[in-house]
């Protein structure tokens, strides 16, 4: 079934936007169905009418549908990445929510994003097998990447085979939000983890418009992720700025991640001051309230900028990051390696990493040193250690290792 948006079925019909979601709030439009803060309207749906030129109410209307697809499911769907919120204020916009399932699983992404992956874990177990699919996804998603944390890589392996399992399932009957949830989250747990997506995926244009804004921002932050990894980092760069400059910091954590895609980008195409620009602003999202995990999964990919940006000035949240990486990046590889056979770099440490990683970009050992803030000398220890222990010769070679 095709669905349309609110704008679409307003100039459709004839009337305001506002005016078509009070008709679906009042259940006057057959099969529309809430997704987040936006509606789904069955494009074969006619237009309402309005119950006040015949004398009748609100307490007419058509009743609300049943069952587990219910308007208000969808809220279950990343509900914390979904939120806008000043930073500062996470918490109190989680304590907000609805009591249930919700608020659980706005807390286990809460959890989550501030590097405190055994807490998400157990939060999360009771909705691995949730009958409601938004929930079930959401919980799997987020299980998923804690698990790699915390060593758990059959559970991580669990979750993301029931992630790919339930997009499988989506047939042609099943609501187009609900395939779109399917899509969001195949995506996001193979592109971040640099694996194929799945063949069911479908394009990004199809699911995007369904997603309410705050995911959508994400969403779009996963595409931008998977252009860089393509090398394409004027469209990756392009992607991350533009939502940013429509959203701003409406949705702090989906803003966080475009941030860090854009430091990706600009220290792909060399321009320091601009990658640092946009790190002290996902850095000043993500402190009020801790959510430094993101920092720490990008750290290979950010080229020594938290080196040059973080450390100096917050050491402590550096030691933390930094520590968030090992632990991440020990997972990632176990996951990455056997599904892709490309060698990754397993045995550096996060600095031999970051100096490798701009070495691999062509930069000279002066400009890594005037990057990471270590002399030249220190540069060349560092590359010479990441040679010898990926059992490379030449600086040429560090390629392969680390520019997937």
């Amino acid at each position: 079934m095709e669905y349309l948006t609110s704008e679409q079925a307003a100039q459709k019909w004839g009337i305001s936007v506002r005016l078509v979601q009070r008709h679906c709030a009042e259940w006057r439009v057959e099969g529309a169905r809430k997704f987040g803060g936006t509606w789904a309207i069955p494009a074969k749906a006619s237009k309402p009418e309005d119950p006040r030129r015949k004398g009748g109410s609100a307490a007419q209307a058509c009743p609300p549908p049943s069952g587990r697809q219910a308007c208000g499911t969808s809220a279950l769907l990343m509900p914390l990445l979904n939120t806008a919120f000043v930073p500062g204020s996470c918490l109190r916009s989680i304590e907000a929510m609805q009591e249930g399932p919700q608020r659980e699983l706005a807390l286990a992404e809460y959890h989550y994003f501030r590097g405190e992956a055994q807490q998400a874990v157990q939060m999360l177990q009771p909705y691995l097998t949730s009958p409601d699919l938004s929930a079930r996804l959401s919980a799997c998603l987020i299980y998923a990447y804690a698990n790699l944390s915390v060593g758990q890589i059959a559970h991580a392996r669990y979750a993301l085979a029931q992630v790919r399992a339930l997009l499988e399932g989506m047939g042609p009957d099943t609501p187009a939000p609900l395939r779109a949830a399917g899509a969001f989250a195949a995506s996001a747990g193979a592109v971040l983890l640099h694996l194929p997506l799945p063949k069911e995926t479908p394009d990004a244009g199809e699911y995007l418009p369904l997603l309410p804004p705050g995911l959508r921002a994400f969403a779009i932050y996963v595409q931008a992720h998977n252009a860089y990894l393509q090398g394409d980092y004027g469209k990756s760069l392009g992607m991350a700025e533009a939502t940013l400059a429509m959203q701003g910091g409406r949705y702090p954590i989906p803003a966080i991640y475009l941030h860090l895609a854009a430091v990706m980008d600009y220290m792909s195409l060399r321009q320091t001051e601009q990658a640092k620009r946009h790190l002290l602003a996902a850095w000043e999202i993500a402190r009020p309230d801790d959510l430094i995990e993101g920092f720490g999964e990008h750290h290979g990919l950010l080229g020594g900028m938290l080196e040059a940006v973080i450390k100096k000035d917050w050491p402590q949240d550096f030691k933390r990051m930094i520590a968030i990486t090992y632990r991440f990046s020990a997972g990632w590889r176990k996951i990455h390696n056997p599904d892709t056979g490309h060698d990754v770099a397993d045995n550096l440490t996060t600095t031999e990493f970051a100096a490798a990683m701009l070495a691999a970009r062509g930069w000279t050992n002066q400009e890594i040193g005037a990057q990471m803030n270590i002399s030249p000398n220190t540069v060349k220890r560092h590359i010479s250690l990441a040679l010898q222990k990926l059992g490379i010769r030449r600086r040429q070679e560090l390629r392969q290792f680390l520019l997937r």
